[in-house]
């Protein structure tokens, strides 16, 4: 699992750490965390439906702040649990840009048994770091 909870971070929200060799996998094991917070089985979500992110910052820690608030609008406006799937990141003239494919479904009750409510994700102790070749980011969500 390329992501861990971290409870001595946030009482009242949750906080995770996540962890990929490149960026790309960075976010897409945050995405996973993040859906792991939610839901008791994120594999139960099946990869039915695809929606594609394109996000622009120039910070990095502030684009995936914008991916995975992007995933807790979609689960709120369009009722979609979606699984991070692919991610590319480029860097044109200090701007940094995203391209996200992300799978999932509609909401079913029957099949989807929700721990927390993720409200958002918030900018306490937000981190990304490349530490000895490994990108590691320090998440808390508003629960």
């Amino acid at each position: 699992m390329p992501f861990r909870f971290l409870e001595h971070i946030a009482t009242a929200d949750v906080a995770f750490e996540s962890w990929g060799e490149t960026l790309e996998e960075l976010f897409v094991s945050s995405a996973a965390a993040l859906l792991a917070t939610m839901v008791h089985e994120p594999e139960q979500v099946l990869r039915s439906r695809e929606v594609r992110i394109d996000l622009e910052n120039e910070e990095l820690d502030l684009l995936l702040f914008a991916f995975l608030n992007e995933l807790v609008f979609l689960k709120d406006a369009r009722g979609i649990l979606l699984h991070g799937e692919r991610v590319m990141i480029t860097e044109q003239e200090g701007l940094l840009r995203l391209e996200a494919l992300v799978r999932g479904e509609r909401i079913d009750p029957s099949r989807h048994r929700f721990l927390v409510e993720v409200k958002a994700v918030t900018l306490h102790r937000l981190a990304v770091v490349n530490e000895g070749g490994q990108w590691r980011a320090t998440v808390v969500l508003d629960v």
